[in-house]
């Protein structure tokens, strides 16, 4: 007797997919960490320093979602988990583009207002991450 194994191939995310995925989160997990510095000691460096990681985070995000819309009108047949994917990659991208207004403000205007959004920002960063990554073990499976 042969025992015979079958294998399913899963199929992954794109190499650059991945790596616009998973580096939005230390941009914007950078941005929270330098809005807590600032409202810890007040430095405007700090400020200026968020700003720019939050403009970071931003365009790696939007390189995700258009990955993701791409990736979303393949020929795949399954869609339920991908289309939560690019609802929160682009709930992310909203609120991330809100804190980058709030943080155009002046850096006294912009706490706590600033910190709140970049934890939230981050959290909604991680989500998509994690959510997208386990996309591609649901999909894998027969």
């Amino acid at each position: 007797m042969i025992a015979t194994a079958d294998r399913t191939y899963r199929r992954g995310l794109h190499p650059l997919h991945a790596v616009l995925l998973a580096g939005m989160i230390p941009l914007f997990l950078g941005a929270a960490l330098s809005d807590y510095a600032y409202s810890s000691n007040f430095h405007i460096q700090w400020s200026t320093f968020s700003s720019w990681l939050i403009a970071g985070g931003l365009v790696f995000n939007g390189f995700a979602l258009l990955a993701a819309l791409i990736g979303l009108f393949s020929a795949d047949g399954r869609r339920g988990l991908s289309l939560i994917y690019v609802a929160l990659l682009l709930v992310t991208w909203f609120v991330g583009f809100i804190n980058a207004l709030v943080h155009a403000r002046d850096a006294w205007a912009m706490m706590p207002t600033g910190l709140i959004l970049s934890i939230v920002v981050t959290v909604l960063a991680c989500a998509a991450t994690w959510v997208g990554f386990s996309r591609i073990s649901a999909e894998g499976k027969p």
